[in-house]
């Protein structure tokens, strides 16, 4: 090993020294300038070919073994594992179309690459990169103002959608949906339509909720006017749909207060136990008288409960669902306009969500059951759900 050296610690131990560093050189100048280059045409001479009618599809393989077929630049480039620094800029520029624009995320990698080639050849003329990079921002800003020129406006209203759904036809017709490609441009218009503010020309997409469930086929795949939770009624015996429904939106644990973490109750006898048992019986029905008295008939708790709990509700007719996630519960509050409850005293009616009806949604065979809150206060909060026949319907949704 004439480039590494065995060496012992203070107990003994042996131990490798490698001796490679000196022979690592480092890069100046043009050479270095065009190894950047050479690492960002790489990655996007990666993703041209899905670029166009005649694009391919990537497959890509994650360590773990999970496989994605996709075209959509975005997700090839976010599933890539990428060292090169320079690589990793053309990666975020994919991630700021997608966020701002939504698409073209392949094409501006491929534009950034074909630019990046002819400044190449310049370099090897011997022109500065600075002097490259100045030529390239005036060629930009004669390119905008000829666009601006030649550009046409393309009218639309909320009545008028015919335009609208053109655009969307075209940037879905390379993706993974594009077998129900009337459906799903559809269901992109009238979703962004829903939260649109068309005065301010803005849209926020936060209230725009995209979910999947694996098992249908594509067209099954449906806008809510409302919000979807993979959840269900804690008890099989409640009622599957609650028509006018009043929210209580609760963060707070649904059970009897418990002594502080640096107390600890010795119980030393069946009575004492017992009186326990009562106790908690008593405090759980007081709770349960407490949200009625508000006048909620469904509980939505980000917490779970326990089974006596449970059973109190049904007993109670007052339909409850645990374990919802915390985005979750901030779109039901949302779209409820309801007030989400971090402690259970400060529970009043003014704070409780409205929603036409809450309903449990079945499909088929399975037996997967979701929550459905439907007719909400707030109507400009949806959720775009799609279906497909196995996982790749969550490219599907991303693609969407």
């Amino acid at each position: 090993m004439s480039n590494a050296r065995v060496m012992q610690d203070e107990q003994g131990r042996p131990f490798i020294v490698v001796r490679d560093q000196a022979k690592k050189t480092r890069l100046y100048g043009n050479d270095a300038v065009k190894s950047h280059i050479l690492a960002a045409r790489t990655v996007a001479d990666i993703v041209k070919t899905s670029l166009g009618p005649r694009g391919l599809d990537k497959i890509l393989i994650s360590p773990d073994g999970d496989i994605t077929v996709t075209n959509d630049g975005a997700t090839i480039l976010s599933e890539m594992e990428i060292s090169n620094n320079v690589a990793k800029l053309l990666v975020e520029l994919s991630k700021s179309q997608d966020e701002e624009i939504g698409d073209g995320t392949t094409g501006v990698v491929v534009l950034a690459g074909a630019l990046l080639e002819q400044a190449a050849d310049l370099i090897d003329k011997g022109i500065h990169p600075i002097r490259i990079a100045d030529g390239y921002d005036e060629a930009c800003e004669v390119a905008v103002a000829e666009l601006d020129k030649i550009s046409d406006t393309i009218p639309f209203s909320r009545s008028d959608t015919k335009n609208l759904i053109r655009v969307a036809k075209t940037s879905l017709g390379s993706k993974i949906v594009s077998k129900a490609h009337d459906q799903f441009a559809q269901i992109a218009v009238d979703a962004v339509l829903s939260v649109a503010d068309l005065e301010r020309k803005d849209v926020d997409f936060e209230l725009i909720k995209v979910d999947g469930k694996v098992g249908g086929a594509l067209e099954d795949s449906l806008l809510v006017k409302g919000v979807v939770v993979d959840k269900d009624f804690s008890h099989p015996q409640m009622p599957s749909e609650v028509r006018d429904a009043k929210l209580a939106i609760l963060t707070c644990a649904f059970e009897p207060p418990k002594p502080k973490t640096k107390h600890k109750l010795d119980i030393t006898s069946v009575e004492e136990f017992k009186r326990l048992q009562k106790y908690e019986a008593n405090k759980f029905e007081e709770m349960i008288q407490q949200i009625k008295d508000t006048g909620a008939n469904v509980v939505i708790c980000q917490w779970g409960f326990d089974d006596e709990a449970n059973h109190l509700l049904l007993t109670n007719k007052l339909p409850a669902v645990r374990w919802v996630g915390g985005p979750e519960i901030e779109l039901i509050a949302i779209a409820t306009n309801g007030r989400i409850v971090p402690r259970f005293e400060d529970l009043t009616s003014e704070k409780l969500g409205r929603a036409g009806v809450v309903r449990e949604m079945t499909f088929g065979t399975t037996r997967d059951k979701m929550l459905v809150i439907e007719e909400c206060a707030n109507t400009r909060a949806v959720t775009v759900f799609v279906r497909g026949s196995n996982k790749m319907v969550r490219i599907g949704s991303s693609a969407l």
